[in-house]
């Protein structure tokens, strides 16, 4: 029985030691460049490599508020495969912070090439308070966030409903007085077919800054975001309509 316990107390001693060491080489601030940028060189040079992969194997087309700004801002979206990254990655040259499942960073080489990104671990839950604190730590260094409220992937149902949308977007954006920038998939990607992504003007909560709020009035303001989000879907498919409409028409 001593041996055991002694056996499981070194055990979690090493734990939190490899904890640790990975939290030191955890990068979370990227400094900003002369031009008021913030450059992650090495995200800069996996999407030279990767954003071609990508394009091939799920080919998409970008609509709407294609240039994210400089400056903080928090992209918001729904969530289909590991490849959706790409899609706010696309709307700038500057560093995104994306939040992932915690259990990526522990991964031999994603989670090597996520701590040096500055990704942001997260419960699914949106529970964890380290989350919002690093969250907020980058927006108010003037850096991007993004993030699917969802908190997993949307594998079933028919792709019309989102998963239930967990809590967080509307307290960062009001918290730290950055913008969002909503996003929707409209299709579910698949393999050679074309996924249509739209991305919404950026939207300021600033009726809810300054204030004491209480839950509700938080969650009213996701529920804002959530709605701009379908809202985003169904304004471009009355779009997609109205040109195959005129384009039979023609004939």
């Amino acid at each position: 029985m001593e041996e055991n316990r002694e056996r499981e107390a070194q055990e979690g001693k090493r734990e939190k030691k490899t904890k640790k060491s990975k939290e030191k080489k955890r990068k979370l601030l990227f400094p900003a460049n002369k031009k008021g940028k913030h450059v992650m060189h090495l995200l800069n040079f996996l999407r030279i490599i990767l954003y071609p992969l990508h394009f091939i194997i799920y080919p998409y087309k970008l609509y709407g508020h294609k240039k994210a700004g400089t400056g903080a801002c928090i992209f918001v979206g729904n969530h289909y495969c590991i490849w959706d990254v790409f899609y706010p990655a696309r709307t700038t040259w500057e560093g995104v912070h994306f939040l992932a499942k915690e259990s990526i960073l522990h991964l031999p080489i994603i989670g090597c090439l996520g701590r040096k990104v500055g990704v942001i671990p997260a419960m699914r839950d949106g529970s964890d308070v380290r989350t919002l604190m690093d969250s907020m730590r980058v927006l108010r260094n003037g850096e991007k966030v993004s993030m699917f409220p969802e908190g997993t992937r949307n594998k079933e149902g028919d792709g019309e409903t989102f998963l239930p949308f967990h809590g967080g977007s509307a307290l960062l954006a009001i918290k730290t007085e950055a913008p969002i920038i909503p996003f929707v998939i409209c299709n579910k990607p698949r393999v050679w077919h074309v996924t249509h992504v739209v991305f919404g003007e950026p939207m300021e909560l600033t009726e809810y800054y300054g204030r004491k709020l209480t839950p509700e009035e938080y969650e009213e303001a996701e529920e804002k975001i959530k709605q701009r989000i379908y809202d985003l879907r169904a304004e471009h498919r009355a779009m997609l309509a109205a040109k195959k409409q005129r384009r039979g028409k023609k004939k």
